[in-house]
């Protein structure tokens, strides 16, 4: 089969063409390479793929390329693209989120509507739920997003929804619940308190570090994309979470645990926009396509500091 990857060199998408790749499949890989971070990073991101026969990688913005030939022959759309990052949201960047996180969304799902693509897997975030009043929370949950970020995820999932309804674009929104693992973005949580640990610097922890999240190593995102693809009812959405609601400062301990170093604490203020804890049920993913993490936090973060550790220099900016 032939997919398309938007975001490709990023985080996710650089690991899901990996796996599309060794699953025999083809795919074209968009990346417009946004300055967010540096390029380094998202070009070492593609390093082992780059050459594959089977990828066709193409370094573009979508709201400037001809999607129309871009899709041509495409079996599935997965959209990774998006500017990420809660805090950076709020202020003068906000229309570089509109453009990237709603317009490119936008663009994409009217140049699929009229194709026979089997299924669009768009990547969303916990972010739409902000501070949810009961845990874990289901799809049904309200959503009412508490930062500028979280509010153009959802309203890439309204689209979504609307092309399905309308044009029946079969699509599936996955809510990622912070991902992690090799690779994660150096802007991220995990990414900043291993580094810093291992380097001897300090880190700043927001708020009392008594916030709890729901970690999600990333060979499970990766997971769910393929099966949601295979089979996501169209119109669905999914929580897609690690199973577990651990504290920030428990997190810090275990890294600690596996570095043999001790962390340098500073802790600030809590920023707005972001939430309180998360807590994902994915019984619905569960029972639709068998979504079932299964690597336990100690285990992914044991993974994510034993590459990072091996590639510390690339992230020294």
């Amino acid at each position: 089969m032939l997919f398309l990857v938007t975001g490709a060199a990023g985080f996710i998408g650089s690991h899901l063409c990996e796996r599309l790749l060794y699953d025999g499949h083809e795919v074209i890989g968009v990346d417009s390479f946004l300055d967010h971070y540096p390029r380094k990073v998202k070009e070492n991101n593609v390093l082992n793929i780059i050459h594959n026969p089977n990828l066709q990688f193409v370094d573009g913005d979508l709201c400037d390329l001809s999607l129309s030939e871009l899709l041509s022959g495409v079996d599935g759309v997965f959209h990774q693209a998006a500017i990420a990052g809660v805090r950076s949201s709020w202020g003068t960047l906000f229309d570089r989120y509109i453009k990237n996180n709603v317009l490119a969304t936008q663009l994409l799902l009217e140049a699929c509507m009229e194709l026979d693509i089997k299924k669009f897997v768009y990547a969303s975030s916990s972010s739409v739920y902000g501070d949810a009043q009961a845990l874990p929370v289901t799809e049904q949950t309200p959503t009412a997003p508490i930062s500028p970020y979280g509010v153009t995820k959802l309203a890439g999932e309204h689209l979504a929804h609307l092309y399905y309804k309308n044009y029946g674009l079969p699509v599936v929104s996955l809510r990622y619940f912070t991902i992690y693992g090799p690779r994660q973005r150096p802007d991220m949580g995990f990414h900043k308190f291993i580094y810093k640990t291992l380097k001897g610097e300090e880190i700043e922890i927001y708020g009392d570090g008594e916030q709890t999240r729901d970690f999600t190593y990333i060979d499970s995102a990766v997971e769910a994309n393929i099966s949601a693809f295979f089979n996501g009812i169209g119109g669905g959405v999914y929580n897609i979470g690690g199973g577990s609601r651990v504290r920030l400062i428990e997190a810090i301990g275990i890294i600690e645990d596996i570095t043999g170093k001790k962390a340098k604490l500073k802790f600030v203020e809590r920023q707005k926009g972001d939430a309180k804890h998360t807590f994902s049920d994915v019984s619905k993913a569960k029972k639709d396509f068998e979504y079932s993490p299964q690597l336990s936090l100690r285990e992914g973060l044991e993974r994510h500091c034993e590459w990072l550790e091996k590639n510390i220099e690339l992230y020294d900016f």
